[in-house]
């Protein structure tokens, strides 16, 4: 009997045997080319429900992958909890431009994370709303058929947003106190936030940590800063599920990341797929690992078609990009991935 897509990410989600994995973008995956096929485009489909859902749903309707997937990008959080983001490109993530909140430890200057608003307010208020709402449009439009995933932001990333990125990690050193005091600060929005994606729709909920990468911090400080927080803000529910993503080369913390007791870790192409699987296979389902710059944006579709089916072969669960997919990536690469992946059956 032939699987739904939704069939077949739900059995790769609970490590059933399949086939062949199942192709579906669990991190960014809005492309300009989905973007005038479907008449739903940044900026604007960051901003409102209905937009967010139909540019969501495109990767499934346009290219045929086998997930739902929004929003697209790791400022929704910060823009509701106060900092200033430009929310104004086509082809452009949104970026933000200032900090909300101070955190300085060089002048050992720190504002106080109970200042941040209520939980309940940040879940009613701007892009978070907006994407929760989104949710339940796409689960009533494609849920049936599709797993709805959700992404949201890191707690030790969204903690950087708010305070400085770069000053949040010279704290790990000098004032590692205060990085502990904002990041169980901010812990609870992050999980809240989640929950709230599962309720409305979601059935996957795909964190990103880009922070708690080894680019940013040593492997034996993942745990302190990312790890601990994670394993409350993503622990899945009953029928939900959730996957951590970090970037960079993370096969020197991928047995951490499994420790969180996410459903699945998704991993960028600078871990080799046979590696990440010889490490943490069998103890989490692994996400990826196709390059999201190269072969997607800057290969050929022969290449892509190559990485997709060895990230196959070396047993990865879900068979994605590496990290979020640019916006400007090839049609013809889009579709090669996803044909590449479909032949394996």
């Amino acid at each position: 009997m032939t699987m739904t897509p939704r069939e077949r990410v739900l059995a790769a989600m609970k490590q059933e045997s399949l086939d062949r994995p199942p192709v579906a973008i669990f991190t960014q995956a809005a492309t300009l080319g989905q973007m005038d096929k479907v008449g739903a485009a940044w900026p604007e489909a960051h901003k409102d429900a209905n937009l967010m859902a139909k540019l969501g749903t495109a990767q499934a309707d346009v290219f045929g992958t086998e997930c739902v997937r929004a929003p697209f990008c790791l400022t929704a959080e910060a823009d509701t909890m106060g900092a200033r983001v430009a929310v104004d490109k086509k082809d452009a993530a949104p970026m933000i431009k200032e900090h909300p909140f101070k955190f300085d430890p060089m002048m050992g200057e720190y504002d106080d994370p109970a200042s941040i608003m209520p939980v309940e307010d940040f879940l009613k208020t701007g892009r978070v709303a907006v994407a929760i709402e989104a949710m339940g449009i796409m689960a009533k439009s494609h849920g049936e058929n599709y797993c709805v995933v959700a992404g949201n932001t890191g707690p030790f990333t969204l903690t950087g947003n708010l305070v400085n990125t770069e000053n949040l990690v010279f704290g790990m050193m000098m004032a590692p106190e205060e990085v502990d005091k904002w990041v169980e600060a901010v812990n609870p929005y992050v999980t809240a936030y989640t929950h709230a994606l599962m309720d409305a729709g979601a059935d996957i909920v795909q964190c990103s940590e880009p922070s708690g990468s080894t680019d940013m911090l040593a492997p034996d400080m993942f745990e302190g800063a990312a790890g601990k927080h994670v394993k409350t803000a993503l622990k899945p529910k009953a029928d939900k599920y959730t996957v951590l993503h970090i970037c960079g080369d993370t096969l020197p913390i991928l047995d951490q990341m499994a420790a969180t007791g996410v459903t699945g870790c998704s991993v960028e192409e600078k871990v080799t797929p046979e590696d990440a699987f010889a490490k943490v296979g069998g103890k989490t389902v692994l996400v990826g690992n196709v390059g999201s710059v190269r072969p997607l944006f800057q290969g050929t579709p022969a290449e892509v078609k190559e990485a997709a089916i060895r990230s196959a072969k070396a047993g990865f669960g879900v068979i994605s990009s590496g990290c979020g997919i640019a916006v400007a990536t090839p049609d013809e690469n889009y579709e090669a991935l996803v044909a590449a992946v479909k032949s394996l059956a």
